[in-house]
């Protein structure tokens, strides 16, 4: 738990020398949160976070900032039992885990509907740039940011 609460301090110091803040950051789930696709695992496995990521998720908190998942996992299932045998669900204040071809122009635009956030208030971490795309295109020009 130590290294947790190390992690969340370092990011609590790294978002305090900025003067702006989103208000919600989105997160992909394979290989953004955890190092393993879903669809490669069953659900009786242990699922495990990347090293960073509990640690962020609870400065994202501590700072009042929502937290949600945009995932084109094929297995949802798989997806939120992971989230429940991490303890990790109950932060999210929005989650859209569906498969689609596509690119999640539609995870986005469902997120924004529960949380009532608008895309530029809004940070995105996915693994995977060919999610960008059609994101950028439902959103307005000033999309706050995308990290890949």
């Amino acid at each position: 738990m130590e290294d947790v609460e190390r992690v969340k301090a370092e990011a609590l110091q790294i978002m305090g020398v900025f003067s702006l803040l989103p208000r919600l950051v989105v997160f992909d789930l394979d290989y953004t949160l955890w190092p393993f696709y879903c669809e490669c695992r069953s659900k009786h496995d242990t699922p495990s976070l990347f090293p960073h990521s509990r640690g962020i998720l609870h400065a994202l908190k501590q700072e009042r900032i929502d937290v949600a998942i945009a995932s084109k996992s094929p297995t949802p299932d798989i997806a939120t039992t992971y989230l429940d045998k991490l303890s990790i669900r109950s932060m999210f204040a929005a989650e859209e885990i569906f498969y689609t071809w596509k690119d999640k122009t539609e995870h986005f635009q469902r997120i924004h509907s529960k949380t009532g956030v608008p895309y530029n208030s809004m940070l995105f971490f996915d693994d995977d740039n060919n999610n960008i795309p059609g994101v950028i295109k439902c959103a307005p020009v000033d999309f706050l940011f995308y990290f890949s």
